[in-house]
């Protein structure tokens, strides 16, 4: 990879999917000064192509550990967040392990230690953005994290027969498919910090994550999409590999961009990663038993709608499907790179 200057990232979105780009993005950032460096070294170190990396994270959960803490304390669900923070931290950890442990008896279980930290120091401090702050400093995260909104935000969904469910758990739940997400309350303003970020980065990316509850929830927050509409970054849309249930079964590529593009109101992509890389067989037929298959690459819809379609294999097999974070932050960078030189 050609390295002419150092970026400005922002990675939006929640999940898993997010966590996963970061991994792969905090390669290319250089540790914080005063780190001390790592027990066991990278032997291939990965060029310092990022200047500043933002992850801007969607905080509508309300189930699980953070759904209980949500109402126990008042507080924004912490677990999105908490991925997040493990993700940019130095791999293995013991901090960062200590983060993710969940207990399994008592009171507690269920509720991860990381998830109780973060609600700790939003008590101590009263401020849950400055929790999340702290946090990352004691974790050395290589980048920042940002709530999409303050807000004590909820979600609901038309589904496709009419009703309307509130929730996202109640909406994971449903077995009808997902036609528009809404955002209460509708005013719910975007973290400052959180758009500052986007109006100052060279490269923003949305995905990969699940297309409603992860992704387009953070475009329903006020000014967000019209401050990625404005920017002048190269703005990446990475697809999911396969389809979900509830949120995208039987859509296409471009019909997520559709979905998004719709909620958004303007034009906020330029490009889109579409995987076209095989899946095994073994794993489609694990997928398949619940209505799960590949997206459908329909580029030449893609291009219609204004964005450039990147393809490549973009896949990590395991257990469970996910992307190779490594080609995927490889692949946005380059990206940037190109496109900010031309």
């Amino acid at each position: 990879m050609t390295q002419s200057r150092q970026l400005r990232v922002v990675a939006i979105g929640g999940g898993t999917g997010l966590s996963t780009l970061l991994r792969g993005l905090k390669s290319y950032v250089a540790p914080a000064s005063g780190t001390p460096p790592p027990a066991y070294p990278a032997p291939n170190p990965k060029p310092t192509l990022i200047d500043e990396l933002s992850a801007i994270v969607t905080v509508t959960d309300d189930g699980g550990s953070s759904g209980r803490l949500r109402e126990d304390l008042n507080m924004l669900p912490p677990g999105d967040i908490r991925n997040c923070l493990v993700a940019l931290s130095p791999d293995e950890t013991l901090l960062s392990r200590l983060f993710q442990y969940r207990f399994a008896n008592g009171d507690l279980q269920g509720h991860s230690f990381g998830n109780l930290f973060l609600a700790a120091l939003t008590g101590i401090t009263g401020d849950f953005g400055q929790a999340v702050q702290t946090s990352s400093q004691i974790l050395n995260s290589r980048g920042r994290i940002y709530p999409c909104t303050m807000a004590n935000a909820t979600i609901s969904a038309r589904m496709d027969d009419g009703s309307i469910v509130h929730g996202e758990t109640n909406i994971t739940a449903s077995q009808r498919s997902i036609t528009e997400l809404m955002l209460t309350p509708t005013d719910a303003r975007a973290l400052p910090e959180a758009l500052e970020a986007i109006a100052s980065a060279d490269l923003i990316t949305i995905g990969p994550g699940s297309l409603y509850t992860s992704l387009i929830t953070n475009l329903l927050v006020r000014d967000v999409p019209q401050a990625i509409a404005r920017s002048h970054a190269t703005r990446v849309f990475i697809c999911n590999l396969m389809t979900q249930a509830n949120e995208s079964l039987g859509l296409t590529a471009s019909q997520h961009i559709e979905k998004i593009l719709d909620h958004a109101g303007s034009q906020i992509f330029d490009y889109a990663l579409i995987n076209t890389g095989p899946v095994d067989a073994r794993t489609l037929d694990q997928y398949a038993r619940s209505g799960q298959s590949p997206i459908e690459a329909d580029l030449n819809r893609i291009r219609a709608l204004g964005v450039v379609p990147i393809t490549g294999n973009f896949v990590h097999q395991g257990d469970v499907l996910r992307h190779s974070y490594d080609v995927l932050a490889e692949t946005v960078l380059q990206l940037a790179l190109e496109t900010s030189a031309v």
